[in-house]
Formats: structure tokens, sequence, C-alpha cells
């Protein structure tokens, strides 16, 4: 006989609490088969399709694309027909393989699978977090999402008096936006829900369009806690120095991956990270302010910049030490391209020891970027451009480049830092020195 399951939003690793949809594969009425991708959605990480453990009938999807929804939550009810078991054996549920942020048919890389998806039959009312929201006569606010707290806060509205149409009551991000709408909509007095409004006139006093708000969420909330962490806790310095990259654009143009690909000069100026970095290992650490320690990491787990149209992310070349030139070309190659597709792993956005960021790209000589906390130094690249360079005794037009380190001075002085530096650029303007280093 048939019976109705629940697929909750399984828990995608990393410390991740919640996740925001982004786009339905399926809709009311569809058949979907036991691993079947029912959903995207996006976390402060990455951007995953999940896998339903179930076969049959979708009934209900629970939020629209834009929502938030809290791991454990209900994602999609689907019904399916029971099948009788064996004597002796316990009857199938499903799948009972959604992984940890990764899939059902892979198997994780850095957490064990959970145990089976269970079966759920009647919603699901998640505990409120202690304070998050006021209490009422009915009793405490069904909110569980820290952004939706915040939206409410924002606009000055009581939770209380919204109806939430999540499981169980649960209030989601479109009851508070829908709420928001019918305050400023409404004249004062009338209806339940009212909101702080915004200034009635612009910056400077004047009437003018109303500002445009961007919500910050997924990868972009994540950023910003990242960058202002590590402004409040990091006192960070930068160096710089010019140097004459003709030869190592030379280089380049000499190389060439086992496949015939060519390698590009990011994959170059990693191979000379990593080199630096074994000479100079105080620069691929951490600072642990519990313990009061400097931790010196023995791997180098190199990450760096990729801007795309789902904004900037920090893609991590994993053991980065331990790949030779053309393999950190093919590694570059593969996060980049995973990147700009949106198809990055939780694993492959966390765990980075020092950060490489090409910032050249955007036409730009130097910049002064914030470091990625809890990393202890960046190098930054400027564009490479043609400039009057002495050049063996005469003035000649070379290709040249400004590199910067940004550096926590609580891991190593001036002096360790611009040797670092030095060292970076002396590899640039004589890459063949990179062979010292092998």
């Amino acid at each position: 006989m048939p019976s109705v399951r629940e697929f909750l939003l399984p828990d995608l690793g990393e410390g991740l609490t919640e996740a925001e949809i982004v786009r339905w594969l399926v809709a009311d009425g569809d058949m979907v088969a036991v691993d079947q991708p029912v959903v995207e959605v996006e976390t402060a990480k990455a951007t995953v399709e999940l896998p339903c453990p179930y076969a049959g009938v979708v009934t209900r999807r629970y939020g629209g694309e834009g929502d938030v929804l809290a791991v454990g939550a209900p994602l999609v009810a689907v019904t399916v027909e029971e099948t009788a078991a064996p004597a002796g054996e316990p009857r199938a549920t499903g799948s009972g393989s959604v992984l940890v942020g990764y899939g059902t048919r892979e198997t994780p890389r850095r957490r064990p699978a959970p145990a089976a998806v269970p079966a759920v039959t009647v919603p699901v009312r998640p505990a409120p977090v202690p304070g998050s929201a006021p209490a009422g006569p009915a009793g405490p606010v069904p909110v569980v999402s820290p952004l939706v707290r915040q939206l409410a806060r924002r606009h000055g509205l009581d939770l209380r008096s919204v109806p939430g149409s999540g499981a169980g009551g649960l209030i989601l991000r479109s009851d508070v936006d829908a709420a928001i709408r019918r305050a400023e909509r409404e004249p004062a007095g009338v209806g339940a829900v009212t909101a702080v409004p915004g200034p009635a006139h612009g910056p400077h006093g004047s009437d003018g369009p109303e500002p445009v708000r961007v919500p910050l969420r997924g990868r972009r909330a994540a950023a910003a806690a990242k960058f202002s962490r590590s402004r409040r806790e990091i006192p960070d310095a930068t160096c710089w120095v010019e140097a004459d990259a003709t030869a190592l654009l030379e280089a380049r143009a000499a190389l060439a991956r086992p496949d015939g690909a060519p390698i590009g000069l990011l994959a170059l100026l990693a191979r000379i990270c990593v080199a630096g970095l074994a000479r100079h290992p105080q620069l691929n650490a951490s600072v642990d302010t519990a313990r009061e320690e400097i931790v010196r990491w023995p791997a180098t787990h190199l990450g760096f910049a990729v801007q795309s149209d789902r904004g900037l992310t920090v893609p991590v070349v994993r053991d980065a030490h331990l790949r030779d030139t053309a393999g950190l070309a093919a590694e570059l190659a593969r996060l980049t391209a995973a990147a700009r597709a949106g198809t990055l792993t939780p694993a492959e956005v966390t765990g980075g020891t020092f950060t490489l960021n090409n910032y050249g790209v955007f036409g730009v000589d130097g910049s002064t970027p914030i470091l990625n906390h809890p990393e202890a130094a960046m190098l930054g690249v400027g564009r490479i451009a043609e400039k009057p360079w002495v050049h063996e005794g005469r003035l000649a037009v070379r290709r040249t480049v400004q590199l910067s380190l940004t550096f926590d001075h609580r891991v190593c002085d001036g002096a360790e830092a611009a040797g670092f530096l030095r060292h970076v650029a002396d590899r640039v303007e004589r890459p063949l020195r990179l062979l010292e280093d092998l």
C-alpha cells in the first residue's frame, strides 16, 4: 500500500546548518527513481544537486527557489508503494545512501556517510534556537534560519504575527518577505504586521528612487563573515616589489602539459609559491588563538581566487607540494572550470593553507587584499604590462609585474615576509632558478 516518505535536507558537512533552494529539478506529480537528483541547493560553500533516496511520486516540495531551509527540515515528500519483504528481513524504505554533500552514489572523501535517511510520516517541527525569537501566547516562534531572524529584525517585524508556510508552521524567508511587502502596502494601523520603514529621503535629504537592497546569503554571506573576521582578528601587513616577468612569459611559451595543453601563467606562479613556502614554512601557517599557538602546516594546500557570475570563490589545490608543474596546471584548470560551473564540492573550497590571488586579470597593478582567514599569507599578482626597464645595463622595453605579499604579522616579521617575496620575484625574473628548488 502507498505511504508518504519525506526526504529531509541532509547534513552537507563542514559545519553548514542551512541551504538555499536554487532550482527544483522535479515538479509535483513527477515520478522519481531512487538516487535521482530532485533539487539544486546552494550552501555557503558550494552548489550541489541532492538525490532522493526514495522512488515514487512527488507529492509536495517544501519551499520555492530562493527559500532557505535548515538541515533536517523536510525538502520533498514522495508517495511510495510499499513492498512486502521476505520473512525475517526489514522492509526497505529508500536507498539510505545520501552522503554528506556529495550525492548518493559517490564515496565521500572527508566524512563518512550518515545512517540511512529516516523515513518520516509526520511533519517535523524544528526546535527553536534559545533566545532567537520572542515567545508569544502560542509558544516559541518556529524559526531556524538566522537569515530569516536577521531580516525580520532589520525591518522591525514581529515574527509572532507572521504565519509560517513551512512544515510544522516553520517561518520561511518567503513568509517574511511577504509580510514586509504587506506592511509596506498597508496604511499605518491597518493589518497585524508592522515594519520599520526606511528613510523617507535619500542620504542627502532629497527625494529619489528607493535604494536597491541585495540580500547577503549563501556564498556572499559566508565571504562577508570571513572577511569581517579576518579584519577583526588578523593584524595584517603588505609588502610589494616590481619584477621583470619577460623570462617567465618565455618559459610559459616553451612549456606544455603531457596532453599538449599549454601550461598557464597561474601554474608557473603556483609552482614558484610552493617552492617559496618550502624555504619559508612560517608563511604556510595559521594562528590558534584559543591555544595561543602558531600552527605550521606540513602540507601545502594552495587556494587561488576565481571570479565568476556566482561571486568570488577560492578553490583549493590539495597537496600542491606533491604535484609537478604540469600536475598543478591540470588541477588548476579543473577547479577553475568547476568554480565557474558551480559544481565545486565543499571539500574543494576548504582547508587551504596559503592563497594565490591573480588580480592582474582585471587590469589592475596592485592591491592589498584581505587574508583568507585563518591563513597567514596571500601572494597578489598584478597585471603584466610593457614598461621601460634597465635590463643587463641597458634601457629596454620589458614585461613587468607588481607582486605583493599580505601576511599575518603574528606569524613572522617583515624580514621573513620580504625574504619570501624576494624569492618569488627572483624566480619570476629567472625561472631557471626553480631548478635549485627541486
